[in-house]
């Protein structure tokens, strides 16, 4: 079945295609189910290309010679292995049902801007598949740049309102700063090793110096900071909020953002040799989820709040992959992929049945009003906070302990993460469902829940971050229970013999468990007390609170010290260098000739004794310069 995997990227490929060229002919019905349909083929094709590679092992199917220079060949090949296998898994099925509620949620748009929309989604997953199945850093390079594009037309979709534009054109820009260093490490392989490919490079990476690998690994790092949102390249994640909502899902959960996860998990190897490199993922990881937690604290519009949990939980992931925890890292990729989108997707409910409202605090009292939502929007707030038996339990307490074995400190500060996100979710999810309703009465009055469309993906996505957990069940619940760890182990399989670690007891372990647990119940208990009763009027905030309200003022710091000087740079460029240097020379070249041609046409006088003096005053100019040539020809014969 391997051998079709061109299948899974090629129907969003046609959907694309078929709704972009039609968008103006279709049905809304049409372009939906058009759109809908195609990934719901492509997720079956990734089924039972995931069942095969469980049975028969890894391959990469080539497709054809895409780039050939002498002895340097890119192939046009997908690597079919276990990693892939559950990427597709994840991409295709959120996809799908992301797909499925966007039906719903955009109902409103005009046909041809619905048929735009789907076309962008489909191009969109297409980008992603291509990123995860590329056999090579190349066609990964291919997908990482598509998704970068999808991502701008997508944020951008309600093209009429600049500050939609703004936030399309930021994302662009600041992926492309990352972008630059994952191409460096590709010219850097290519250099020393001649060579792109998976099998390849990681075959040869002996002829690697420690130098090698190490700027190599850095360079990748940087594009995973663009495309993963890591501090500094993070603060377009929350900007990206301008697109629709099922947008936001498929951005923040299951496609563009973990690509850079996905990446370094399939260098893993590279990185495990560099441990330089690893030190600062951990570093950056932590850093970024500590410093988002604390932006998303005090965030006042639903999708912000669920934005800067995003780049958060992103941050937990680097942290897995810095400890060498390569297959939490995408375990929790897994299950933040369920439960994020199910929070996206939950607030999108809300936002819809509030009338495009987002402030949270002209909510509450929705619980009422919407319980599929509110039930389903629950057991995501509980399973990113990470309460037992919930998926995010299970996946964040494997990057924790790994961290923990790697250094207690960086346990003790991703735990005080955990705290916060399970403060600010929860404060969140009470703003929102409970307490008495603080909006409009005709708000109020027009609450219903959302139609089957949209409530149908949200249940699924509620059993998924229920169970979804049950994949890895560490080793002191049960032995030789951790299905994903036994499913992922080849392609962590070097890693893992270079890798040195102390496992913690399962005393010391369980202690931990219930200490975390403990905490995290105390904290929702006390957010739920303390938002439960908030009522309309808002005091202003002051102090930290408005620091946090702010967002640490990062935007206007990279407004102040980055955008205004290139502005005024490019002002000075525009006015003194172009204007009157470069436009200065060229139009100054142009007045010499006009102005000696001027000069010259007054020598036409129509005077023959004019002319004749002329020509006997040219005439013995060329007789002195023939005299002087031989003159000093005959100087220096007798010179030499």
């Amino acid at each position: 079945m391997s051998k079709f995997v061109y299948l899974v990227p090629l129907f969003p490929l046609i959907g694309f295609l078929i709704n972009g060229l039609g968008r103006k002919a279709m049905t809304k019905s049409m372009i939906s189910i058009i759109g809908c349909g195609v990934m719901l083929a492509s997720f079956v094709v990734s089924v039972l290309v995931f069942f095969d590679v469980k049975e028969h092992g890894a391959t990469v199917v080539n497709l054809f010679s895409f780039i050939k220079a002498y002895s340097f060949q890119v192939p046009f090949a997908f690597q079919v292995d276990q990693l892939s296998s559950l990427f597709l898994l994840i991409i295709t099925g959120i996809g799908f049902l992301i797909h499925l509620y966007s039906a719903a949620y955009m109902h409103e748009e005009e046909e041809q801007h619905f048929g735009r929309y789907f076309a962008y989604l489909n191009l969109f997953v297409f980008s992603m598949l291509l990123l995860v199945l590329g056999a090579n850093y190349v066609i990964m390079f291919i997908g990482w740049e598509g998704v970068g594009l999808c991502s701008y037309l997508l944020i951008g979709f309600w093209f009429k309102n600049d500050q939609y534009n703004y936030a399309a054109k930021k994302a662009f820009v600041m992926n492309r700063i990352g972008d630059l260093g994952f191409l460096l490490a590709v010219f850097w392989l290519i250099f020393k090793l001649g060579t792109v490919s998976y099998g390849d490079v990681f075959a040869n990476i002996d002829k690697l110096s420690d130098l090698d690998i190490t700027a190599i690994t850095l360079l990748l790092f940087v594009g995973a900071m663009g495309k993963s949102a890591q501090l500094p390249l993070y603060t377009w994640l929350p900007d990206a909020m301008a697109g629709p909502t099922p947008v936001s899902a498929l951005i923040h959960a299951a496609t563009m953002v973990t690509a850079g996860i996905y990446m370094i998990a399939r260098s893993n190897i590279l990185y495990t040799l560099a441990p330089v490199s690893q030190t600062v993922v951990a570093i950056v990881g932590l850093a970024t989820a500590i410093f988002a937690a604390t932006i998303a604290l005090k965030q006042n519009d639903i999708k912000k709040v669920l934005a800067y949990s995003t780049v958060s939980q992103l941050g937990y992931m680097f942290l897995g992959l810095g400890v060498g925890a390569y297959t939490g890292a995408v375990f929790h990729v897994m299950t933040h992929a369920f439960f994020k989108a199910l929070l996206f997707l939950g607030a999108g409910s809300v936002i819809h049945a509030m009338h495009h409202e987002q402030d949270i605090r002209k909510m509450g009292g929705l619980k009422k009003h919407m319980p599929i939502t509110h039930i389903t929007f629950l057991l995501a707030c509980l399973a990113i906070a990470g309460i037992p038996p919930f998926s995010g339990f299970f996946s964040k307490d494997e990057i924790l302990m790994a961290a923990y074995n790697s250094n207690p400190l960086y346990y003790y500060v991703g735990m005080a993460g955990a705290l916060m996100t399970a403060f600010y979710m929860f404060r969140l999810y009470t703003m929102t469902f409970l307490g008495s309703f603080r909006g409009t009465h005709e708000q109020e009055h027009h609450l219903h829940e959302s139609p089957s469309a949209m409530t149908i993906p949200l249940i699924v996505l509620a059993v998924l971050s229920v169970l979804g957990g049950f994949v890895g069940i560490p080793e002191v619940f049960a032995s030789d229970a951790h299905s994903l760890e036994h499913f992922l182990a080849p392609i962590f399989a070097e890693s893992a013999k270079i890798q040195h670690g102390h496992h913690l007891s399962h005393t010391q372990e369980y202690m931990m468990m219930g200490v975390s647990t403990i905490l995290i119940i105390g904290i929702i208990l006390f957010a739920v007390s303390k938002f439960k009763k908030t009522q309309a009027q808002q005091t202003e905030s002051s102090g930290i609170a408005k620091l946090l309200e702010n967002k640490w003022y990062v935007d206007e710091l990279y407004d102040t010290v980055i955008v205004k000087p290139l502005h005024l740079l490019s002002v000075f460029l525009k006015n003194i260098v172009e204007k009157s240097g470069i436009d200065g020379a060229v139009n100054g070249v142009g007045k010499l000739v006009g102005y000696g041609s001027r000069q010259l046409r007054l020598l036409q006088s129509g005077q023959v004794g004019n002319y004749l003096l002329i020509m006997v005053m040219i005439m013995i100019v060329f007789v002195l310069i023939w005299f002087n040539d031989l003159t000093i020809m005959n100087f220096l014969k007798k010179l030499f």
